[in-house]
């Protein structure tokens, strides 16, 4: 799954001239990541179903319940979903809506969530005068303040990268600096400056960050607490709460199961 399956299906972003056109993307039955693409349109992703990371240029974003990632145009990202995921794309012309010109995560209410998936069922085109009005009033009603805490830098940096792909691959056996600064053939104190450096983030909170990316991705796929718990390497799920809660203000269950409309 992928922008790529809307090309399938005679869509192509950069030549389409609408202010707004939306879709309802379906996954498949296997987690899936789309190659790292481009296109001149901003382009808003909500999560229906399932859960939806995002590579987008410099950091990971993870698409939370109730909000949607904004990714601005011309940034080169990827999309990674879970099973079975259902997504809304809703593709912006540039300079069409008072849009952050920065990729964010922003909170949808019910009114705007609602307008964009009535608008993925409306034929497409530019002269319908139904689709210009619901337009007008979605761009109206577009939320504009961001919500920064669902995402991770990513390091420029390839012992960094090394280092982050193996945590992803390995969520119950992240290692601890002590561990990765051997791994790395380097100090702690300069693994330590080095993690500062490029993400802004010492290694504790860069590491507990992407913690709280994974399990709300296992969890938006349909895992339970107790499985994301030991997913990350928790000894008990009341554990996991309760970091999860103190970090969050949000206990797991806030996001376990698929999001339902």
């Amino acid at each position: 799954m992928s922008d790529h399956q809307l090309l399938l299906e005679g869509y192509h972003p950069d030549s389409d001239t609408a202010l707004a056109s939306a879709f309802l993307i379906a996954g498949s039955d296997n987690q899936c990541e789309s190659p790292r693409h481009r296109h001149r349109k901003g382009q808003l992703i909500l999560a229906i179903h399932g859960g939806v990371t995002c590579k987008v240029m410099d950091a990971l974003w993870i698409v939370p319940k109730n909000c949607a990632l904004w990714v601005p145009g011309g940034r080169d990202h990827s999309n990674h979903v879970t099973p079975n995921a259902r997504l809304c794309f809703l593709f912006i012309e540039p300079g069409a809506a008072e849009m952050p010109d920065f990729c964010c995560t922003l909170a949808l209410p019910a009114l705007v969530r609602e307008l964009i998936l009535h608008l993925a069922t409306l034929p497409q085109g530019n002269d319908s005068p139904v689709r210009q009005r619901l337009i007008q009033v979605l761009f109206d009603q577009l939320p504009r303040k961001p919500d920064s805490q669902y995402y991770l830098p990513y390091p420029e940096d390839k012992r960094l990268r090394r280092m982050i792909d193996y945590m992803r691959e390995n969520p119950a056996d992240m290692l601890l600096q002590y561990d990765w600064a051997k791994t790395l053939a380097m100090s702690e104190r300069n693994l330590s400056r080095l993690i500062l450096r490029e993400t802004g983030m010492n290694f504790r909170r860069w590491k507990q960050q992407l913690q709280f990316i994974l399990a709300i991705e296992a969890l938006s796929g349909g895992a339970s607490v107790q499985q994301t718990a030991l997913l990350l390497g928790y000894d008990s799920a009341s554990a996991f709460i309760n970091m999860f809660k103190r970090a969050l203000g949000k206990t797991p269950g806030h996001w376990s199961g698929a999001f339902t409309r």
